[in-house]
């Protein structure tokens, strides 16, 4: 059987905590001229993936915990 092989594009987005969730970079950052500053803080943090997504992705980046 091959190897299952790491989605690269969902490799540059994602990012694995220690304890093993998912996280992501919010959308909606750039063309800023419009936004408050609350706002762009609040789509500068990262945001933690649901749980229904989350069995998908784990394909997708080969991670198995």
């Amino acid at each position: 059987m091959p190897k299952q092989k790491t989605h690269k594009g969902a490799a540059k987005r994602f990012d694995v905590t220690g304890s093993g969730k998912i996280r992501f970079r919010k959308s909606w950052q750039n063309h800023r001229r419009r936004k408050s500053d609350q706002n762009l803080r609040l789509l500068g943090r990262m945001q933690v993936v649901p749980s229904s997504e989350l069995s998908h992705l784990r394909q997708a980046l080969s991670y198995c915990k």
